[in-house]
């Protein structure tokens, strides 16, 4: 495995905590970022999707970005976490004008999606990358998910595209296994492809993909970062077992409303920040929030403080959630997350 990819192991696609009042709650979000920096989280990503991208504001937009930034430089090298900006929109001016504001203030690339309602072809989004790629001054991940977009980034489109020097990896969320396969099978050596549903990091990885640009790593960082690690070490039992811990959560951060609505319910049963999203999402309903406590509680979620934990038994109570017995911490699964952090930094 090439060492000069740029993005590779578990990024977090952080939410934006809110107040009552709708204000961006910021110690809520240091508390946040904090708490994914002592999971040894390989990254972030700022005010995409699950972090209520469409509601945001410039500059809120900007205290994201640039407060993870000051925070993460806090840290220690041999725990370097990237900041990845989310920057990208219909408008490729406006793009560029976002990515360049995220260089300034400290962001390590920008994630940048296919361009949504206006229907580009091939030939358009193909320009509207490069156009990003020449003027941004950032790293950039295309972001392909045709479910929110309605345009597909085909493999033959993206390939064209990494060959670009500042076009380094693609977060893959077409749920297309051929199309993966191919991007796989095709991509320049520096160029990372991210797994961009959480039920198919695993599967991803089995292939030689880098990683995963998370949900579920909003309430479990530990555990994706040592999913990640396990399988760079060459580890797949230890990556089998928490991915099979853990399927039950990241399927169910997406049943009951659209991202980021189950997510900021899982997190405010954890006790982390509140459920409060901006119109036009509303809370997860109560009939839903009682399925969600189900497998945050058999998963053993609600006592989880991030951090991986090794030594658990799992298995499936009658809804077929995880059951997860006597787990325990352990900073052995931290050392290979922060060794495989150095080894690839």
């Amino acid at each position: 495995m090439p060492l000069t990819r740029q993005i590779r192991g578990a990024f977090t696609a952080l939410v934006t905590p809110f107040t009552p009042d709708g204000a961006i709650d910021k110690p809520a979000f240091g508390a946040l970022v904090r708490r994914q920096l002592d999971a040894c989280i390989d990254g972030l990503v700022l005010a995409a999707s699950t972090g209520e991208s469409p509601t945001l504001s410039p500059e809120e937009r900007e205290w994201l970005v640039g407060t993870a930034v000051e925070i993460a430089s806090e840290r220690p090298s041999r725990c370097r976490v990237r900041i990845v900006a989310n920057t990208g929109s219909k408008d490729t001016a406006a793009t560029i004008r976002a990515t360049r504001r995220a260089a300034e203030l400290g962001a390590d690339a920008a994630m940048c999606v296919a361009p949504y309602y206006n229907k580009p072809d091939q030939r358009m989004i193909e320009a509207h990358f490069r156009a990003i790629a020449d003027d941004g001054a950032l790293p950039i991940v295309v972001y392909n998910v045709p479910s929110r977009t309605g345009v597909n980034v085909e493999p033959a489109t993206l390939m064209r595209l990494a060959e670009h020097p500042r076009i380094v990896a693609v977060k893959e969320a077409s749920a297309n296994m051929d199309q993966i396969a191919t991007i796989l099978r095709d991509r320049p050596a520096g160029f990372s492809v991210m797994a961009g549903d959480d039920v198919w990091t695993l599967p991803m990885l089995a292939m030689g993909g880098d990683g995963v640009i998370c949900t579920c790593s909003n309430e479990i960082p530990g555990e994706i970062a040592a999913m990640c690690a396990a399988e760079f070490a060459g580890d797949w039992d230890t990556a089998r077992r928490i991915h099979e811990r853990w399927l039950p959560l990241m399927k169910a951060n997406f049943i009951g409303g659209p991202n980021p609505v189950p997510v900021k319910a899982a997190l405010s049963l954890m006790g982390l920040t509140t459920d409060m999203v901006r119109l036009p999402l509303l809370p997860l309903e109560e009939t839903h929030r009682a399925r969600l406590r189900l497998v945050l509680e058999t998963t053993g979620a609600l006592e989880f403080d991030g951090t991986a934990v090794v030594g658990s038994t799992s298995g499936a109570d009658a809804n077929g959630a995880s059951r997860s017995t006597g787990p325990k911490r352990s900073t052995a699964r931290l050392a290979i997350v922060q060794a495989t952090a150095t080894a690839h930094t």
